[in-house]
């Protein structure tokens, strides 16, 4: 390798949650009756804001609404393949849209709040729960402790179940990903392991207790240029935390250190393991149209990647340890790939094709039999590591739906073609 690629920078995704998930801005039926509810996500909360709808997009009669069935949290896992979700961008296109130009209703949509939240952004939440009731199945809820760990008290995780259950009782399945990225240095929960078990075991505790519907899900950030470096939240040398941290006993923090199983709360308190993968472009900087690299979504997965942007080989393979050792179902929470519309080099199509060639390809399905959830990102947003736009968005334009909508593969999972109408 000619020059070594910068810590910082050799990570294969580098989204911070230092903004809010757009949230969700489409019409639902709530009960029986039509209502027009919309949504947008801030920096802290899911805030409402009505929208027009797509008048050519019809939605079921309201007498023709099947009962919502409630299901238990052992029931969102799928007997084989994988349940197919989106995270999408509401202001730009309402769910309902998305689903008419997918063809099929995702089994999975992702929102995210801060935690604990206000009385406003619980209402907000239940207006993203009654929209997802009316064009998707289940919700991935993104918890962010934005004012540190100390806030996950008993009293806030009761509230949070009680909060669930009722959402779950309306006939919408969460899956709570809590403080995601906690190996990281970029958040106000990361890199504190001790703290951050405890939050998450406080809140699981909670949960599983009293919302049956709810599963917890751990989601680190892929270990590949772990641990990184000079950033806000940088664990302290000679503190309790760095001592957890350093795996193999060295007296530092290297990529020899184990970065996922720290900050593993336990298997009693996990439901589902998750793990975002990104195609970046090929290495740092990022910004330039590059295809993926063969095998790269399973090389990192597995971590075996070794390629343009370093060497990773040192991260544990996390669909082996957390999937096959520990038994749990294993999510991509979020994925794509990297289009900047202002740079030359490969073209839209290209990239985007080869990487979801990676994660449709049948060897996936057959090599990782948990792997139970791909949420695709859909939007088309600044990025800070790119100084300027990246096309995320595989629907948007017709040529990349087409092309998309066809690799869709048979063990992909959906949500069903019509609503339903909360038990009463």
């Amino acid at each position: 390798m000619s020059e070594e690629v910068p810590e910082e920078s050799r990570g294969s995704r580098r989204h911070r949650f230092s903004r809010r998930l757009k949230g969700l801005a489409l019409p639902v039926i709530v009960g029986l009756v039509f209502v027009g509810i919309g949504g947008a996500v801030t920096y802290y909360g899911i805030n409402a804001r009505p929208q027009n709808t797509d008048q050519s997009i019809r939605l079921p009669t309201p007498v023709s609404l099947r009962p919502c069935e409630v299901l238990d949290r052992a029931a969102l896992v799928p007997a084989s393949g994988a349940l197919f979700g989106v995270n999408l961008d509401m202001e730009a296109r309402t769910l309902a849209e998305y689903s008419f130009n997918l063809g099929h209703t995702p089994a999975v949509t992702v929102v995210s709040t801060g935690f604990p939240y206000n009385g406003e952004e619980k209402e907000d939440l239940q207006r993203a729960a009654d929209q997802i009731r009316a064009h998707g199945q289940t919700m991935l809820l993104t918890l962010e402790p934005v004012n540190g760990l100390d806030a996950v008290t008993e009293e806030s995780a009761a509230t949070l179940a009680r909060d669930l259950a009722a959402v779950n009782n309306g006939g919408v399945p969460v899956f709570v990903r809590f403080a995601p990225e906690m190996n990281g240095n970029w958040t106000p929960w990361g890199q504190q392991p001790a703290r951050y078990i405890a939050a998450f075991r406080t809140l699981a505790s909670a949960v599983h207790a009293q919302a049956p519907g709810s599963a917890m899900m751990w989601a680190p950030d892929y270990g590949g240029g772990y641990p990184s470096s000079g950033g806000q939240f940088d664990v302290k040398p000679g503190t309790a935390d760095f001592t957890a941290l350093d795996t193999d006993a060295d007296g530092a923090l290297t990529a020899n250190d184990d970065p996922y199983a720290p900050y593993y709360p336990g298997d009693d308190a996990v439901d589902w393991v998750g793990m975002s993968l990104y195609h970046w472009g090929s290495a740092f900087p990022w910004g330039e149209n590059e295809l993926p690299e063969a095998n790269k979504f399973a090389s990192q997965l597995t971590g075996n990647y070794l390629g343009a942007n370093g060497d990773d080989t040192p991260a544990p393979d996390f669909y082996e340890v957390y999937g096959v050792q520990h038994g749990k179902p294993v999510a991509i929470p979020e994925t794509a790939a990297l289009f900047n519309p202002a740079a030359g080099g490969e073209t839209e199509l290209a990239i985007k094709q080869a990487w979801w060639g990676q994660l449709f390809d049948p060897a996936t399905a057959a090599r990782f039999p948990q792997l139970k959830m791909v949420n695709w990102f859909e939007r088309d947003e600044d990025e800070v590591e790119v100084n300027g736009r990246v096309d995320w968005t595989v629907t948007k334009t017709a040529q990349i739906r087409e092309a998309f909508t066809a690799a869709l593969p048979d063990w992909l999972h959906y949500g069903p073609a019509e609503a339903c109408a909360p038990r009463r």
